[in-house]
């Protein structure tokens, strides 16, 4: 058997990092197994669903990385074969019109409610002689009455309903279309499926599913149904608790790979082991060692693997994803020093990419104010002398190189009899605007001779209008 997985979120709003932690554990399995991970975009919703929402789909898999093997496809390309479908189960007997009208089953539901009973379709039109005139019907499964149904879980083991307690499920509203419950059994079905991996809130959905693929004749996959991530409140994940949706965290600085390396251990664990490269997700990871509680976001854990990957990842890769970063401050990277060589100096001094790209924005566009402590400190009358020295020091320097530069600071600063720091301030402060740099003579070597040059003249002119 080849495993088939899919990911299969409907295209209603961004995607969420809960729907982003099931595709990654459907990614997963399948990619362990050697088997295929298929993108399925449940549309049917026409109301809500929006092209800008699949965009959302579409570039938050393709910055995790989560790449499917077929897909995407789309549920309301498909509308012939769910009819195909309904038809058949109508010719069966599996399948029949209902007439009632949505007063009638309130009326009903009312008085269940006050029999102290389940508020439940009570399956009347089954056996319908006289058809009502004039009224649009709804097609309603004719679900088992006897015996039970059992949910084959990965995570949560057997779960059994009882066929009694499930009523009689529309599946094709009054104007033709297909519901949720049709749908997904109709492409699990005809795409193969051999693992649905999903979202707990989708584990009373099973149950009808299942008698319905029994229905068709079809093979029923392997469930495992993912708990819900809650806040650090431990109340459902939403917008509220902050970021949640995965773009987001894109543009808040953090790298794919970290936010995979999180949400894998949102409910997942290998002993004490905290990172995990993809290649270790995939040789370790196991759907049935996902734990049944929910479990609790923590942005600052979130944060620390965002360090770790910022510092250890190869300077090429964090350019890569610097760069969107870069042009968000309105900087063509291209136009300037090189970027990596940018990321070299930065790795160890960033919590986040929006952070590193903040203090990075100097090396490609030259500060236009200086931070008012820093300036009051270090653009001086006394670094006045001292800024000029440097200026003409640096403007006949043979090699432009961090070393040689580093020599000239110390040469200034052993001639004028004052510490390295009164030397190297003015000038950090000069170039970046602000006290807070890597170090510096590397700094200058990167920023090149003439920028250098200007930024300094600049702070002496300043200087001097003061």
């Amino acid at each position: 058997m080849t495993v088939r997985t899919r990911f299969a979120p409907s295209p209603t709003g961004y995607l969420h990092v809960g729907g982003a932690r099931t595709a990654l554990f459907s990614w997963l399995y399948a990619r362990k197994h050697g088997g295929q991970f298929i993108l399925r975009i449940e549309d049917t919703d026409l109301e809500r669903s929006t092209a800008e929402s699949v965009n959302a789909i579409l570039e938050g898999m393709t910055w995790l990385g989560l790449t499917y093997d077929e897909g995407p496809f789309y549920q309301t390309q498909r509308f012939d074969r769910y009819k195909e479908i309904i038809a058949q189960l109508l010719e069966q007997g599996d399948a029949y019109y209902c007439y009632c009208s949505k007063a009638s089953l309130e009326e009903m539901r009312e008085q269940q409610r006050v029999n102290k009973e389940k508020p439940r379709y009570d399956g009347r039109c089954r056996h319908l002689k006289v058809i009502p005139e004039g009224v649009e019907p709804v097609i309603r499964f004719k679900n088992p009455t006897e015996g039970v149904v059992t949910v084959k879980d990965n995570i949560r083991g057997d779960v059994v309903f009882q066929n009694a307690e499930l009523d009689d499920l529309i599946i094709a509203r009054s104007d033709g279309s297909p519901t949720y419950n049709l749908t997904v059994v109709v492409d699990d079905m005809d795409m193969a499926l051999t693992h649905v991996i999903r979202g707990d809130d989708h584990l009373n959905n099973s149950p009808r599913q299942i008698n319905i693929f029994k229905a068709l004749n079809a093979d029923v996959p392997v469930f495992s149904h993912v708990p819900m991530i809650l806040g650090d409140d431990g109340a459902r994940l939403s917008k509220r608790h902050g970021a949640v949706s995965v773009m987001s965290y894109r543009d808040e600085g953090y790298l794919p790979e970290a936010l995979l390396n999180y949400l894998v251990r949102l409910g997942w664990s290998h002993g004490d082991q905290e990172i995990f490269s993809l290649d270790e997700m995939i040789q370790l990871f196991d759907i049935t060692d996902v734990n049944k509680a929910a479990s609790s976001f923590n942005t600052d854990k979130l944060l620390w693997l965002n360090q770790h990957y910022i510092k250890t990842s190869t300077p090429e890769h964090i350019a890569q994803h610097l760069s969107w970063h870069m042009g968000q401050h309105g900087i063509d990277p291209s136009v300037g020093p090189a970027l990596v060589e940018v990321v070299k100096l930065q790795q160890e001094r960033a919590k986040t990419l929006v952070e590193m790209a903040t203090n990075s924005v100097f090396f490609y566009r030259a500060a236009e104010t200086y931070d008012d402590k820093a300036a009051k400190k270090n653009l001086t009358a006394n670094s006045l002398t001292l800024l000029t020295e440097m200026g003409q020091r640096l403007s006949t320097l043979a090699d432009w190189q961090a070393e040689p530069i580093h020599d000239e600071i110390k040469a200034c600063s052993v001639e004028n009899e004052v510490g390295m720091g009164k030397v190297a301030q003015p000038i950090r402060v000069a170039v970046t605007g602000t006290t807070i740099s890597p170090p510096l003579d590397t700094t200058l070597a990167i920023l090149g001779r003439e920028r250098t040059l200007s930024a300094i003249q600049k702070a002496i002119d300043w200087i001097q209008s003061q």
